[in-house]
């Protein structure tokens, strides 16, 4: 017995040393007497050694003793040893003996030498404890951190774990050798961690325990649960050695928040089953008992954003062979959350929270009735934890587990020691890494690196490890975000046990590696049910209202044989009221098309796909008065007034979302866009009267037409007039047989200019020839980009009323336009009561125009009837692509932008459940798909291009004769002008062009101001005069008769005179300048040159020849002599002459 004072000081200053610490002195320093004794090194030597035989190939140090301060970080306390309190060491020796030297040899050689020599001593260790151990020649020291759980009997265990996986390693008889073992030592620096340390604590740990001794890699190695403030010291810690570039091995059961987060940032791997484990796991369960969909709940916990992510990229990842729906992803911060899950109809729920938060979840989940039969719950290793079973758990709960307990974390070692060998194998082993070194020389104090700069490419090599698993499973490999590849996890069962209460039990594995990775055993259902529940909600019944509407949902009659619907026909509605059923068989009523039709069309797909997905039956009923829902005299009709009567549990249609309709009626999202747009036809145009002016703008118009034209007939004719060869000014008479003029080179310039086949007078000057080439050159360039481009624009154009919008004045104030356009729509619809709203003028314009159907209101716009039909834009675009003419078209921008939906009575359970799978089947693409079959049209332009080659009518060909037209009343303005000419102008113009220079701008002007004009006007006058009256014809008859005796009296005194022998003299003209015109008469006459003849009073009379010119040509009939006079005949002009006077 001790005296107090005695029992104090042996137990130690706290004490609460228990007997088994003292039997652990003893026995630490006794020794095992099992492994031989110990060997006692004298206290000079720091410390009692304890060693043993060749059996234990690694000789063990132990230094007993520790100080307070320091207690989380020892790895055996044992009190105080005496009063000194000299510190105590346990020392690791993992050196490979040499070549022809057994271990135990070689073991023994060196503490013999330890003790003897004192060499210089190399720190291995733990929890701030000093080792001595001396450094051989032949080997380095490589340092590894360790951070494990803490104990209260230190780190005997880990240490030989991990004494036990090098000897495995060094000895090892499969696989391939470790040569690292030959010129490293590993040393393990132990450091042990409470539940929840302190950022200071982990700091402390990093600066002091490991960067000290430059540890190349650290071990976590943790199974602390509490998925709290453990979850932040992990990552704080992983995230601490990442910036410090050491890479970490990691086996921690809170993983949660790490994979996504810390990993991705940090040089770490992950040897316990990842999240993405876990949730294929789970969906394994879901796919072996063909559960499609189910909802995701999730608390607040670390990484449940992680977990909903992973459960979404597997299902990506199983699409092909498994479609799974996901109903709900819901984060339950209140219990009242729970609501969306029962109005979800989930059957099946993947919970990830902690033990703790679920709790609280399935209980609010059992006080709304959804934990009970046909409710499944799978859980996750955070919810089992150590299998500890709150009351608040329903039975036949399933869940992923994998083992956390201590003897987890101490086998777990053993493979993190050997990804870490595997991995300096190959990084020494890599010519590359000769000169890099696996020693960190990092510090907290500024000394040195502040990352490790080998640090990276340390942790390809190990993450790049394949280390042989156990027997039957594959081998440690890790992916490229340093997840372990291969995984295995228990399937657990709530179920009651032996003595009725409940217990997890074990009723499978999953195995990853594997493709029917998953095994099952008999599962105690939920309710304590044998069979496993359906996954989906009992089927309901629904009543569904609707009205026809293409190509939403068509009607076609069934087939009068068998009563049913082909399968292009869809599926049967009824069409009759009540009243009209009663007393029906209703085996005849399915043949009689006028109680059921056959249903087709978009949203009868769309409601086939929500049976399928839901669950559901339902009966198709028409609205009774055949109205959308409109608010009458304060009351809704049509589908509206159903369901708020209550009449129909929903209406789906091609029924338009407005804020009325929203105030009485629930609607879901809306399943395709739309608005209110305006449908006009094509009517078959005219060519434009200025088609053929359209291939040039106007101002290249005027380019041709003012300058190019007049600049060529100005320049050929002015080149013509200063030629020596042409006109030649300088002549004070020009050749009398020269034809040239202004308007003559314009005539020339116009012939050449289209090519015109007419007799045209070339000039005789080489300058104005050329330029009259260069003219026809321009021509040719000018008619052909001409005539290439006129067949684009003489083509017969669709012309139609091209409407802005509503918002168009010729629409929105009908009376502002002269005339008024004709524009219609359906009453008691989306479209009418919109504009009765917002454009109340152009609604009562229109009330009488409008049609009660809408093919009604086609055929109206089709026949002229009206101008523009206005209704839901997406039923316009598709009646327009059906149009096979292709003679619609909708026009202006869309009014009122909303969407068609589906609507429920109010506050109706099934909102929130179709508005879930319409936004599935939108990106999933089914509603994509369904839009782009149905909305297709039949447009075939082979029938326009077969109408394009039809003949073209009269209005299509009116331009060629407006053209005509034109010129004909143009000629007959230049007859008025011609006729005001000879009548007022020519008089006053002869008396003041005495030189004859008018010929120069028109030739027939000039010659009708000479005599030889009024000749040949006179003689005309003569030959084509009529009397009006008698008296006039007796005077004329009175005139020819004596002007027929002047005749024969003319001829007897010819005949008198020729008897005496006189002959009649020669006449002569007075000789005069020459004009500037031709002179008619020579000069004088050659000798011997016979004179011209006078004419006789027949050759007066004789009819002018008016086949040819009035003044013939005499280019080349005049001869020429040395005199160069020309001699011509003036017969006809004498005559003309004696005639007029």
């Amino acid at each position: 017995m001790y005296s107090g004072k005695k029992r104090r000081y042996w137990l130690g200053v706290n004490g609460r040393v228990t007997y088994v610490a003292v039997l652990l002195c003893c026995w630490l320093v006794v020794g095992d007497p099992v492994r031989n004794t110990s060997t006692i090194v004298p206290r000079g030597n720091s410390g009692v050694k304890l060693g043993n035989s060749g059996r234990l190939r690694e000789p063990v140090e132990v230094k007993l003793g520790t100080s307070e301060s320091k207690r989380h970080r020892e790895g055996i306390k044992l009190g105080e040893a005496s009063r000194t309190r000299d510190p105590s060491t346990i020392r690791l020796v993992t050196t490979p003996p040499p070549k022809g030297e057994s271990s135990s040899d070689k073991y023994r050689n060196t503490s013999a030498t330890s003790a003897v020599n004192g060499n210089a001593p190399v720190t291995v260790g733990y929890s701030g404890s000093s080792v001595t151990e001396p450094a051989t020649s032949s080997t380095t020291k490589l340092h590894i951190g360790l951070v494990v759980p803490y104990k209260s009997f230190g780190v005997r265990e880990y240490t030989k774990t991990f004494h036990a996986a090098i000897t495995g390693l060094q000895t090892r008889t499969r696989g391939k050798k470790l040569k690292m073992f030959y010129k490293y030592d590993i040393s393990p620096r132990y450091d042990m961690k409470r539940l929840t340390p302190s950022p200071t604590d982990i700091l402390t740990s990093l600066c002091q325990e490991f960067l000290s001794v430059n540890v190349s890699a650290i071990l976590y190695l943790m199974n602390y649960e509490t998925y709290g403030r453990s979850t932040a010291s992990a990552q704080y810690f992983l995230q601490l050695a990442g910036y410090l570039g050491i890479p970490v091995i990691a086996w921690n059961a809170d993983n949660s928040g790490l994979e996504r987060r810390a990993s991705q940032s940090s040089l770490q791997l992950q040897l316990a089953p990842s999240l993405e484990h876990q949730t294929a796991a789970m969906l394994s369960i879901l796919e072996r008992y063909k559960w499609h969909q189910f909802s995701v709940v999730t608390s607040q916990i670390a990484g449940h954003d992680d977990f909903v992510q992973a459960v979404r990229e597997r299902i990506t990842d199983m699409q092909d062979r498994f479609k799974f729906t996901i109903l709900n992803a819901l984060q339950v911060t209140d219990p009242k959350d729970l609501i969306q899950l029962v109005n979800s109809e989930s059957r099946v729920m993947l919970l990830y929270s902690t033990r703790e938060e679920a709790i609280h979840i399935l209980k609010a989940a059992r006080d709304y009735k959804i934990t009970g039969e046909n409710y499944v719950w799978v859980v996750t290793q955070s919810v089992i934890e150590n299998r500890q079973i709150p009351y608040a758990f329903p039975v036949g709960m399933l869940g992923v587990h994998f083992d956390t307990s201590s003897g987890s974390v101490v086998n777990e070692i053993t493979t993190a020691i050997k990804v870490y060998a595997y991995g300096v194998e190959d990084f020494v082993n890599d010519p590359s890494n000769a000169n890099l070194s696996l020693n960190t020389q990092l510090s907290c104090e500024g000394i040195g690196d502040s990352r490790w700069k080998t640090g990276d490419r340390f942790f390809r090599y190990l993450r790049n490890v394949s280390v042989e698993g156990d027997f039957g499973k594959p081998n440690v490999e890790f992916t490229q975000d340093g997840v372990l590849k291969a995984a295995e996890l228990k399937i657990m069962n709530l179920r009651p046990g032996v003595r009725k209460e409940l217990v997890w039990e074990e009723i499978g594995v999953w195995k990853s590696w594997e493709k029917e990775g998953l095994d099952i055993k008999d599962i105690v259902w939920p309710g304590n049910s044998h069979t496993p529940p359906q996954g989906v909600p009992e089927k309901f019944h629904l009543k569904i209202t609707f009205l026809e509407e293409p190509p939403y949902i068509n009607l076609a009659p069934p087939d009068p044989v068998s009563g049913k619907c082909s399968m292009n026909r869809g599926v049967l509605c009824r069409v009759a009221n009540e009243t009209q059923m009663d007393g029906v068989d209703i085996n005849e009523a399915h043949r009689n098309g006028s109680f059921y039709q056959c249903c087709s069309g978009f949203c009868i797909d769309l409601l086939e796909k929500f049976a399928e997905e839901l669950g559901f039956t339902y009966e198709l009923v028409r609205v009774e008065d055949g109205r959308w829902g409109t608010l009458e005299n304060g009351k809704w009709n049509g589908l509206i007034a159903d369901l708020v009567n209550r009449k129909t549990d929903m209406v789906m249609t091609s029924l338009m979302i407005n804020s009325e309709r929203e105030a009485v009626v629930d609607f879901t999202v809306p399943f395709m866009e739309t608005g209110i747009a305006i449908l006009v036809a094509k009517r078959t145009g005219i060519i434009s009267p200025t088609a053929f002016l359209e291939p040039f703008d106007t101002a290249s118009w005027m380019l041709v037409g003012v300058v190019a034209i007049q600049a060529a007939t100005f320049t050929i004719f002015l080149f013509e007039w200063l030629s020596p060869s042409g006109f030649d000014m300088k002549q004070v008479s020009p050749s009398p047989n020269h034809r040239f003029s202004l308007f003559r080179t314009y005539w020339l310039v116009w012939a050449v200019l289209f090519q015109a086949a007419v007799h045209v007078d070339s000039p005789r000057g080489f300058t104005a020839r050329f330029m009259t080439n260069v003219w026809a050159m321009f021509a040719v360039v000018f008619l052909a980009i001409y005539t290439a481009n006129l067949a684009a624009f003489m083509i017969t154009r669709e012309e139609f009323h091209e409407f802005s919008g509503l918002d168009d004045t010729r629409l929105s104030k009908p009376f502002s336009h002269k005339p008024m356009y004709k524009f219609g729509t359906i009453p008691w619809s989306h479209t009418d009561s919109t504009l009765s709203k917002y454009f109340k003028p152009m609604h009562a314009y229109m009330k009488n125009m409008n049609r009660s159907t809408v093919a009604g209101g086609i055929e109206a716009v089709l026949s002229g009837e009206l101008d523009a039909f206005i209704y839901d834009g997406t039923v316009l675009d598709y009646l327009v692509a059906q149009d096979e003419d292709c003679r619609l078209l909708t026009v202006g921008s869309w009014y009122a932008m909303t969407g068609y939906g589906l609507a429920f009575n109010r506050n109706s359970k099934y909102v929130q459940m179709f508005s879930k799978s319409l936004l599935d089947f939108r990106e999933n693409g089914d509603l994509e798909r369904l839009r782009r079959y149905w909305m297709t049209g039949t447009c075939k332009p082979g029938k326009q291009e077969h109408k394009s080659s039809d003949p073209l009518a009269l209005e299509q060909f009116l331009s060629a004769f407006l053209l005509l037209m034109s010129g004909i009343l143009l000629a007959a303005v230049l007859l008025a002008l011609e006729h005001m000419y000879f009548k007022y102008v020519r008089k006053r113009l002869a008396k003041t062009d005495q030189g004859g220079c008018c010929a120069l701008i028109s030739l027939s002007m000039g010659k009708s101001l000479t005599f030889r004009g009024a000749v040949f006007e006179a003689q005309d006058i003569l030959r084509h005069h009529r009397c009006r009256d008698p008296i006039c014809d007796t005077h004329l008859w009175k005139v020819k008769h004596e002007l027929d005796l002047a005749r024969m009296k003319i001829r007897q005194l010819q005949k008198e005179l020729e008897a005496h022998g006189i002959k009649p003299s020669r006449r002569t003209k007075k000789k005069r300048e020459p004009s500037c015109w031709i002179t008619c008469f020579t000069r004088n006459e050659p000798a011997g040159q016979q004179a011209p003849q006078l004419l006789n009073a027949d050759d007066v009379l004789k009819p002018r020849d008016m086949t040819r010119n009035h003044v013939s040509s005499t280019e080349f009939s005049g001869r020429f002599h040395d005199g160069g006079q020309i001699y011509r005949p003036c017969r006809t002009e004498i005559a003309e002459m004696e005639t007029v006077l």
